[in-house]
């Protein structure tokens, strides 16, 4: 794999990993992708992906890792792009140093023509350092929400000065009843897919769906997952939901 690469991610363009690796947080990394993938990418030689992790947490390849190289590749896209940042990592992991965030965050400046999408599912560091980053407007910052337990991530979220802010309720494992989507600019859902995917209740996402209805947040149903992630395809009661941020926050071009 190269420093960035296309995706079939519905909701993205292409990713761009200046960091890799990662560690299991909560219900929502228990069957991770990109843990999956990284054992792969060492067996095949890949240089980003020859460290290994805790096998408690982590596993072959998938020790948490920085590429400074990796930082100048933005720059050579000639075209806008809507990039995911670190889709095999998690930038606000804490064996990653303040300094290097700091660097990715300069890089998007930048590059104002490219639009970002950074998730963590470390919110809690995320809220510490945010009054210690500079957030570029062509930034979004989201949070993983996977479940009832993980809602408190909201609120840290809701603590960053991001152009926008948006949850990523995939793979979604529980109901989110009550869910407070003040501040909050959009909202993907999703159902997991893999060979040990657990099942999601159709009801746990016409819930979020509506309550993104009554709180005009747009909504984006990604999959309802299963074996593959287009076994059971993308509709929801008879549409596909593919609402995103306002035009004008996406620099793509037209």
């Amino acid at each position: 794999m190269g420093l960035a690469a296309g995706t079939t991610i519905e909701w993205t363009e292409v990713t761009w990993n200046p960091s890799t690796g990662c560690d299991k947080v909560s219900v929502g990394c228990d069957n991770c992708y990109a843990l999956t993938l990284s054992r792969r990418l060492k067996a095949m030689g890949a240089t980003k992906y020859q460290k290994d992790g805790d096998p408690r947490t982590s596993g072959p390849g998938f020790g948490v890792a920085v590429h400074p190289d990796a930082l100048m590749t933005p720059y050579s896209w000639k075209q806008p792009r809507l990039v995911f940042v670190n889709s095999m990592s998690d930038l606000l992991h804490a064996r990653v140093p303040i300094g290097f965030v700091r660097q990715v965050l300069r890089v998007i400046a930048d590059t104002p023509q490219h639009t970002y999408q950074l998730l963590t599912k470390r919110s809690s560091r995320l809220r510490k350092v945010a009054d210690q980053l500079d957030w570029p407007e062509n930034l979004w910052v989201g949070v993983s929400v996977e479940n009832a337990d993980a809602m408190n991530r909201i609120d840290d979220l809701r603590q960053v000065p991001a152009a926008v802010r948006f949850l990523s309720c995939e793979p979604l494992l529980g109901p989110l009843d009550g869910i407070d989507l003040d501040g909050i600019d959009w909202v993907i859902a999703g159902g997991e897919s893999g060979p040990r995917h657990r099942p999601m209740d159709s009801h746990w996402v016409t819930g979020l769906r509506d309550a993104c209805s009554e709180a005009s947040v747009p909504f984006f149903f990604k999959q309802w997952g299963g074996r593959t992630p287009k076994a059971n395809g993308r509709t929801l009661d008879g549409r596909v939901h593919d609402e995103m941020p306002p035009r004008s926050m996406i620099k793509t071009a037209p």
